[in-house]
């Protein structure tokens, strides 16, 4: 099979619905075989259902390309294990980590739970870690290997009802950076991408203004499939330069993200007071202060 993955063996997480789907589809189709990794989760992480992963899996080798279904929770670093441990048993090795998997436990901060909080970190920022560990090792091995993880602007910009998540997602951009600084030495790559996409999670968050409504009512027409390209490009040796990266798809639109970097730079010689810093951020600073806005409010215009 031909394709500009041919040959590589690819994880995806959460590849049951939605984006994972859509990617795991297109990485099949240019050429990967797909280890479609999904407990059939609700969209609260709650109960699991064998049947979406394995639905993936038979659409998958049905189109002709080669694929195999695993239903372990990436929760815990055993699974993991195993998850690169069935890739190695069917294809014999792995290539490409798409680290997609999420649930939502959306409150405004002062009423998220200690639950709430933990459940979000452990599936997006703990799996995550797990399932690249357990991959990072055969990527040393082999020397190459490619990793995508999907962030969120609700992180690196920002959204209401969504501390819990943004930090999870926010802690993915650190993992990525960190894994493509240690990992460049064996050829290994890291990056994060922000997808746009009408999902079960977009339909689930809270529209609790004009503003947010607007936004919910322009992703509608964002699909999952807008997001595979950028994936499979990233995992592919056409992206063997780009590593530590950020980007982001909005429909027809990719997006490529600064990231933090001084703007600013306030000096006094003899040391600072509060007050001597109080007046010089309002006086050099002031200007360059991130605002105070969120997602909806910066893509605030129609998607290509």
């Amino acid at each position: 099979m031909q394709g500009i993955v041919a040959g590589k063996v690819a994880i995806v997480t959460g590849a049951g619905r939605g984006i994972g789907r859509a990617i795991a589809h297109l990485m099949a189709k240019e050429g990967a075989r797909i280890v479609v990794a999904d407990v059939g989760a609700g969209l609260d992480g709650s109960g699991a259902d064998a049947r979406p992963a394995q639905s993936v899996a038979n659409e998958i080798k049905a189109a002709g390309g080669e694929a195999i279904a695993s239903t372990l929770s990436i929760t815990e670093p055993a699974n993991a294990d195993k998850i690169v441990g069935a890739a190695l048993d069917a294809f014999g090795r792995v290539d490409i980590l798409v680290n997609n998997a999420g649930i939502l436990r959306d409150r405004f901060f002062h009423k998220m739970s200690v639950a709430d909080w933990s459940e979000v970190i452990a599936v997006h920022l703990n799996g995550s870690f797990y399932m690249s560990a357990a991959c990072a090792r055969r990527f040393r091995e082999q020397g190459s290997g490619a990793f995508v993880h999907m962030t969120s602007t609700s992180g690196l910009v920002g959204n209401q009802g969504q501390a819990n998540y943004a930090a999870a997602k926010m802690g993915l951009v650190g993992l990525s950076r960190g894994i493509a600084l240690d990992m460049a030495r064996f050829g290994v790559r890291s990056n994060c991408v922000a997808p746009f996409a009408w999902s079960r999670m977009i339909e689930a968050i809270p529209a609790e203004n004009e503003l947010m409504k607007a936004e919910v009512e322009r992703t509608r027409a964002l699909k999952p499939e807008h997001i595979a390209p950028l994936v499979v490009y990233l995992a592919s040796e056409q992206a063997k330069e780009v590593t530590g990266q950020i980007f982001g798809v909005r429909g027809n639109e990719v997006y490529l993200f600064s990231q933090p970097r001084p703007v600013r730079t306030l000096r006094e010689p003899q040391g600072w007071t509060p007050q001597a810093l109080a007046e010089a951020v309002r006086r050099e600073a002031a200007d360059a202060l991130t605002p105070l806005e969120g997602t909806a409010e910066y893509f605030n215009w129609e998607p290509v």
